[in-house]
């Protein structure tokens, strides 16, 4: 093959495609006849505004636009006579590769995906393939037309502008950061750790990984390192072989071998006991397994993403977690945030359970009153996302209408909060000053509602405390946390 130069036109030579000067050779008779002087093809590809390529029967780049140049970041010495799946570097290229369903019965074939950049940005595109044939309709090559479809996508996107990722749903900043480096994430092989409280979605994220990589074809394998006796888990993370120990009766493999081709899932990693941590860091380096009772090994090509919502920097400096396995897992790091801290996203939560929960339990779409949501956005979930999706389905199955009121919502969220304790050092505050700063409040509680009187009690504080947070809180009896949520919650400042 022929690579291309500046300023190329294309002809066929037999059953070849080759690229020749606009200046040496015309294109076509028939476009010869028509414009009566030869088109440099090259300048004619660079004014269309979608990115065009050219292929030959082994799916190598003849030529390529300016529009696929820009979008890919390849220069022309960089793609000339390369795959074009090197290229495009796209998932289409790897599932289901358009060009190799076309034949001379065909026509073009019309496919939507995503492709990776040379800066390792993710791109959704639509690719449009069609045969390439000589004067008697054997196909010579291939033309593909590639289209950006960024803006279609944010067109798509609902009027809330909110971000998400198949079921993840949100659109705090904290999350749009996410969303914006999973898709990339998720093509790589490297080890990933995902932090974060109990409740803030690890699982969905893994998962989520999993089916948006190259991987997604193969197995998902989740163990819990924090569920089973030592023995037991080794069994079950590496296999045993008949008679390794009582009641092993025949040969098991374990989740290792069932995820090879696909993604280990490791939740709770900061249980995984140590000589756990070190039989798992030695296959992380030698990729080979043995199971309990084997001296023979086997190889096994996985992914391993853990998650855990332990600090686990602190258990290496206590000598309960090994360091050298965090920094094999810890390649990538993905920290989900509490709720409490994305509190922007607890409307647009509600909604979503709301809908898909009312759907699974076969009920009709419920709403909530004024009361019932003014109580659950400003609840702090320390279970996060996990309890906010509790709450609403305990909601939909006592709710005997469409309205879901205060009495269908579980009774805590109306107790007081019982984490609301002052810091450990912030002295008590004297019974007196407490009672100084709400006793005026007390004679007018039966003709107000509670927030109009806890606002009122914080303002007086505040106001008392001459707007020293630290001290208005003390005399409240309250945590420094506790003031601060409270005075956003009332739009105090």
């Amino acid at each position: 093959m022929e690579k291309a130069t500046s300023h190329d036109t294309l002809t066929n030579n037999g059953d070849s495609i080759r690229v020749l000067s606009g200046r040496d050779i015309a294109i076509s008779p028939r476009i010869n006849n028509l414009f009566n002087i030869p088109i440099d093809f090259s300048e004619l590809l660079d004014e269309i505004a979608i990115g065009v390529v050219i292929l030959s029967l082994e799916r190598k780049i003849v030529v390529m636009n300016q529009t696929l140049k820009a979008l890919t970041g390849f220069s022309q010495k960089e793609f000339c006579g390369f795959d074009c799946a090197h290229i495009l570097r796209s998932n289409i290229c790897l599932h289901d590769c358009p060009v190799l369903r076309i034949d001379e019965k065909s026509g073009s074939r019309c496919i939507e995906g995503n492709l990776i950049n040379k800066e390792r940005q993710l791109i959704p595109i639509r690719i449009t393939s069609a045969p390439l044939k000589n004067i008697n309709g054997k196909i010579i090559g291939f033309l593909e037309t590639v289209e950006d479809i960024r803006l279609l996508r944010k067109l798509d996107e609902t009027s809330s502008h909110a971000y998400n990722f198949n079921n993840i749903v949100g659109r705090s900043p904290q999350m749009e950061k996410i969303f914006q480096i999973l898709p990339s994430l998720a093509q790589s092989d490297s080890s990933v750790l995902i932090t974060g409280e109990t409740g803030t979605g690890k699982d969905m994220v893994a998962e989520t990984i999993h089916h948006a990589s190259n991987r997604a074809k193969g197995p998902f394998a989740k163990i819990n390192c924090g569920a089973l006796p030592d023995t037991l888990l080794e069994s079950e993370l590496f296999g045993h072989r008949k008679g390794a120990f009582t009641g092993a009766v025949e040969n098991k493999p374990g989740r290792i071998q069932l995820a090879n081709n696909g993604t280990l899932y490791l939740t709770e990693i900061g249980d995984l006991p140590l000589a756990l941590q070190v039989k798992l860091l030695t296959f992380l380096d030698d990729k080979e397994v043995f199971p309990l009772g084997s001296i023979k090994g086997f190889t096994a090509d996985v992914r391993i993403i853990a998650a855990t919502h332990r600090n686990l920097e602190q258990m290496v400096s206590g000598g309960r977690f090994r360091k050298d396995l965090l920094y094999r897992l810890n390649v990538i790091r993905l920290h989900l945030p509490p709720l409490r801290d994305r509190h922007g996203d607890i409307q647009l939560l509600l909604d979503h359970f709301l809908n898909t929960l009312s759907t699974q339990l076969g009920k009709k779409t419920h709403v909530l009153s004024r009361k019932a949501l003014k109580i659950l956005l400003t609840y702090h979930y320390p279970g996060n996302v996990r309890e906010l999706k509790n709450i609403i389905e305990y909601a939909i199955n006592i709710c005997g209408d469409r309205q879901i009121k205060t009495k269908h919502l579980p009774s805590y969220l109306m107790e007081p909060d019982p984490f609301d304790v002052p810091d450990a050092e912030q002295p008590p505050a004297s019974p007196l000053a407490s009672n100084t700063a709400a006793i005026s409040f007390i004679r007018s509680e039966s003709d107000q509602n509670w927030p109009d009187i806890e606002k009122r009690m914080i303002m007086e504080a505040l106001i008392q405390a001459g707007g020293r947070k630290n001290k208005a809180a003390a005399s409240l009896g309250w945590a420094r946390s506790t003031l601060w949520r409270k005075m956003s919650q009332y739009g105090i400042r």
